[in-house]
């Protein structure tokens, strides 16, 4: 049954005309015909002639919003954009607009050169020092630091240039939400044409699978139904017919503002308009274009995105943090020694010199090639679990998430109805299994019983309705159609009724429509046999039993439905949709008015697999999940209570009309408590993102649709679904799961805390280091020592503490405990006050131990030979293995945490033993680095030795564990 509106007249009145137009003034812009640009309504521009005859439509209407398209008739907004809703805009009218209207596209900002984004890889802070550095080595004339620092920089720049234009290049490849065709009427004629060359007042035609090219006011429809999900978060297909609305009701409770889905309100209920980005489910219709491009709904996303500004992570805040401290510390350095200098009595010039020299060696040159090869790392790693990392920093910022806001529809749930429960009318229940649209693993129960075909006729009643008044189609996993009628058509499958649709020929169809509530299908099952026809009706239970008289009893024989069984079926449905299920009531009969009520399905979208579990792992981590959805409050709580985010007992629920009428103030006082956020706009999203950063929060948001993508750009880092997530979603997002799962969040937060804590270890082992060698040659240089360390060994040691071991250290696997230690105070700078004392006190035992040896050695003679410096060479070096080894982890033990684990800093640090015993015994390097041939006993002692910053560290990380478990367990302190 088609629902049409008569076409207009389509004549475009001529420019005196346009008086007609003025009671809907407020509704639209107007712009000027000579110059495109706007002018004022109330001042009549001058007529243009052209060959005596005047133009018509000096004045254009550049566009209409949606909702107030939807409380006019079609015969109203047809005149307002001086539109056919017969035969369209003649060629010559469409040209002519266009040079008004522009295309239907967006303007997307122009791409950066490639240079360009190299050059702005140098924008990080510390990477700023280490230039600055590299200059200073080259004005001392220190070129192999000078070389070795700018090699770092160059390797660091180039390593996050190509993982991000590799990320880019991946985004490439994700397909257009706005479709790049269309079919309009031109000239009376159809035509297929790019959606860009679309203007208002174009009339485009719509069939079942189409994307719509731009906002229509439809003029034509039939059974028409769209889904909406990727502009409301909604999964329910809305179903279109093309009478007005009521005027007044377009614009939701807060005004014009709140009309807008990006408003305060939702586009649910402008059943007589669709949206650009939107999908035809079913049917056909036919609607005239009255916004395209930026004036569209679509168009308010990107208006949003614009206006929004990503935040800087964590991790590149931490790093520039450390690039102030380092700097700070570097010039402390520069003006203590110019200060003993001063004292001293010496040259002031050779005191700034070497406090300059001093500074540079201070500064980790190697700190930007860890975080760059640790990020890249995990890049590659969270590819793998198919998910793709747009910018590098993005993968630790995960770790330091404290809350997650997610989407419902597509994210927590997959976006695929599938019936649950199938209830007789004397309340026998049959269970479901399976989830969304595949029908191999689920089966239907009844009392521990398979229901296969009319093994139980009552429940076999039931599905076989379902499945003959249907119009879906099910190809493999992928449905054609509503969803809910894919939903029916699977649990065919399941039971084996799908033959049903084949045994019945269908005669007639009465659609579902708003004011109905139900859908019917008359059908035979002997080709013009009128006893053998039949209705099958589905809709609103409480629709279905108006147009009852008998209800099935034992699934056999129908039994007159008194108002006590009414009741209770009613009761029935509504507990069912209490729990969030849609409830679908089932009858058949002869007659419409004297249906026999067959029972009740109840369906709902799913959780994903896993997500349940996920979300439990991340909770107990100390990371708060949040739901946010556009759907129902009893959906969103059933969801909600089915993922563990909501507790009816402990969990509040807030509306988007509630957002509304709270200030910033308000809603950042009860936000904590809040899980779940329903019927809620993009406008809301924003608000809560910004009330729980204003908190000190650090805030994930993932999501799948266009009314995500503002949200997602805003928050500390977005999260968008690959499979069915949009292009505006994706390309607002941080970082995309190709597989749509939300479980990968928890590898994610997994591998960003990994991630910090490997590069907060490589600072710890290198500012030690580097921290005793400066202690070294800086007691040497001001209390005038003999320098127990030359040039070349000096060297060494620096290739050591900036080379593999010290690499190695930043490709630590990820501990599986991690996941459980609550996310990092972004607030708390790298090198805090914890840091720094077990920098100080490791660093202390290195320059106690290294001193000690070459006093030792020194005093046997009182001179310094060749095997002095040697057993203090090799002294610090192997202190400097044994404190990477310590390194590897902060509070586990090495052997807790597995010797060998981490294969690349074993084979690093075996390669630089190696090398050092060279160093010592092969005949050429002996004379590069002045060194001579230790004994074993020697190497054992210094072995021994250096091993005591081992195991200080070894029994401080001890003592902490015991102290944290004194704390939490203290009966336990035993055991450990």
């Amino acid at each position: 049954m088609a629902n049409v509106h008569p076409a207009t007249n389509g004549t475009i009145p001529a420019a005196g005309d346009r008086d007609a137009a003025r009671p809907f003034a407020s509704l639209f812009r107007v712009v000027g015909g000579e110059g495109g640009g706007e002018k004022n309504e109330e001042k009549n521009p001058p007529r243009r002639s052209i060959g005596g005859k005047e133009q018509a439509n000096d004045i254009m209407i550049e566009s209409l919003r949606g909702e107030h398209a939807a409380e006019r008739s079609v015969e109203d907004v047809c005149a307002i954009l001086r539109a056919d809703a017969s035969s369209g805009l003649s060629s010559a009218e469409a040209s002519r607009r266009r040079q008004f209207h522009g295309y239907n596209e967006f303007e997307a900002p122009e791409e950066e050169p490639l240079w360009k984004k190299y050059a702005e890889q140098f924008k990080n802070p510390l990477i700023a020092l280490l230039l600055c550095s590299a200059l200073v080595s080259i004005l001392m004339k220190q070129f192999d630091d000078a070389i070795s620092i700018t090699i770092a920089v160059v390797i660091v720049v180039t390593v996050g240039f190509v993982q991000e234009y590799r990320s880019e290049k991946t985004l490439e490849q994700l397909g257009k939400l706005v479709p790049p065709a269309c079919t309009v009427i031109r000239d009376g004629r159809e035509a297929h044409m790019l959606a860009r060359e679309l203007i208002p007042g174009d009339l485009v035609l719509l069939h079942t699978g189409d994307r719509v090219p731009a906002d229509l006011r439809l003029v034509y429809a039939v059974d028409l139904q769209l889904d909406e999900s990727s502009l409301t978060g909604e999964t329910e297909p809305k179903r279109k017919q093309i009478e007005a609305i009521p005027v007044g009701s377009g614009r939701g409770m807060g005004g014009e503002k709140d009309a807008s889905p990006m408003g305060g309100g939702h586009v649910d209920h402008l059943h007589s308009v669709v949206f650009m980005g939107t999908l035809v489910c079913s049917g056909h219709g036919k609607g005239v274009v009255i916004s395209t491009a930026t004036n569209s709904q679509f168009g308010d996303v990107y208006k949003l995105l614009q206006a929004e500004e990503s935040p800087k992570t964590p991790l590149q805040k931490s790093m520039d943090q450390l690039g102030t401290q380092l700097s700070i510390y570097s010039f402390g350095i520069i003006g203590f020694i110019f200060v003993v200098g001063l004292v001293q009595g010496r040259n002031v010039l050779d005191m700034f010199t070497i406090g300059v020299s001093l500074a540079v060696a201070a500064i980790p040159e190697g700190l930007p090639i860890v975080v760059a090869v640790t990020l890249a790392i995990g890049v590659i790693r969270m590819a793998g679990r198919r998910a793709v990392v747009k910018k590098m920093p993005a993968v630790e910022t995960l770790g330091c998430v404290t809350v997650i806001c997610s989407d419902k529809t597509g994210t927590l749930t997959k976006n695929e109805m599938t019936a649950t429960v199938v209830v007789t009318p004397e309340g026998e229940r049959a269970e479901v299994t399976g989830i969304g649209y595949s029908s191999a693993e689920g089966i239907c129960t009844f009392r521990g019983k398979s229901v296969l075909g009319h093994s139980h006729p009552a429940i076999g009643q039931i599905i076989e309705v379902g499945c003959v008044c249907n119009n879906a189609k099910v190809d493999g996993e992928t449905v054609i159609g509503q969803p809910t009628e894919g939903a029916l058509i699977v649990l065919a499958r399941k039971t084996h009724l799908e033959d049903a649709r084949a045994r019945f020929r269908r005669l007639q169809e009465i659609p579902f429509t708003t004011e109905t509530k139900w859908m019917a299908v008359l059908a035979e099952t002997v080709p013009g046999d009128a006893n053998s026809r039949a209705f099958f009706v589905k809709g609103a239970v409480d629709r279905v039993l108006e147009k009852c008289e008998y209800y099935l009893k034992d699934g056999i024989r129908p039994v007159p439905l008194d108002d006590q069984t009414r009741r209770v079926i009613l009761d029935e449905a509504r507990a069912i949709a209490i729990g969030g299920l849609r409830v679908l009531g089932l009858a058949r009969g002869t007659s419409l008015n004297t249906l026999v009520f067959v029972g009740c399905i109840g369906m709902l979208d799913p959780p994903r697999p896993g997500a349940d579990e996920a979300i439990a792992a991340v909770k107990s981590s100390g990371v708060d999940v949040k739901l946010i959805t556009g759907d129902s409050m009893e959906t969103a709580q059933s969801i909600g209570s089915r993922l563990g985010i909501f507790s009816p007992s402990t969990d509040t629920c807030l509306s988007g009309h509630e957002v509304d009428r709270m200030s910033e103030n308000e809603l950042e006082l009860v936000i904590r408590s809040v899980t779940v956020f329903y019927r809620a706009s993009p406008r809301h999203k924003l608000k809560i993102i910004k009330a729980l950063q204003n908190m000190g929060e650090v805030v994930a948001m993932t999501g799948d649709g266009v009314n995500d993508a503002a949200a997602l750009k805003k928050a500390d880092i977005g999260v968008a679904m690959g499979k069915c997530g949009t292009d505006v979603c994706k390309e607002a997002a941080d970082m995309i799961l190709c597989d749509d799962d939300f479980s990968t969040l928890k590898e994610a937060i997994e591998e960003g805390k990994g991630i910090y804590h490997n590069i907060t270890n490589f600072v710890r082992f290198q500012l030690s280091t580097s921290v005793a060698a400066l202690s070294l040659i800086a007691a040497s240089t001001i209390f005038h020592f003999e320098n127990p360390l030359n040039a070349m060994q000096i060297l060494w040691i620096n290739i050591i503490m900036d080379g593999p071991p010290a690499q190695s250290l930043g490709v630590e696997p990820v501990d599986g405990d991690i996941i459980r230690q609550p996310p990092r105070n972004t607030r708390t700078p790298m090198l805090n006050k914890k840091l720094v004392m077990q920098i100080l006190s490791s660093a202390v035992i290195i320059v106690a131990g290294t001193l000690w040896v070459f006093y030792k050695e020194m005093s046997a003679d009182n001179k310094i030979t060749p095997r002095d410096t040697t057993m203090t060479f090799t002294c610090f070096v192997l202190f400097d293995m044994w404190n990477a080894l310590s390194c590897r982890s902060a509070t586990k033990s090495i052997f807790e945490i597995g010797l060998l684990r981490n294969r690349a800093f074993c084979i690093s640090v075996s390669a630089s033993l190696l090398c050092q015993l060279a160093v010592i015994y092969w005949t050429p390097l002996q004379h590069v680095f002045q060194t001579e041939a230790l004994s074993i006993l020697d190497l054992v002692f210094l072995t021994a030795l250096s091993s005591t910053v081992f195991l200080f560290n070894e029994g401080r990380k001890l003592y902490e564990r015991r102290s944290i478990n004194f704390i939490h367990h203290p009966q336990s302190v035993n055991h450990l």
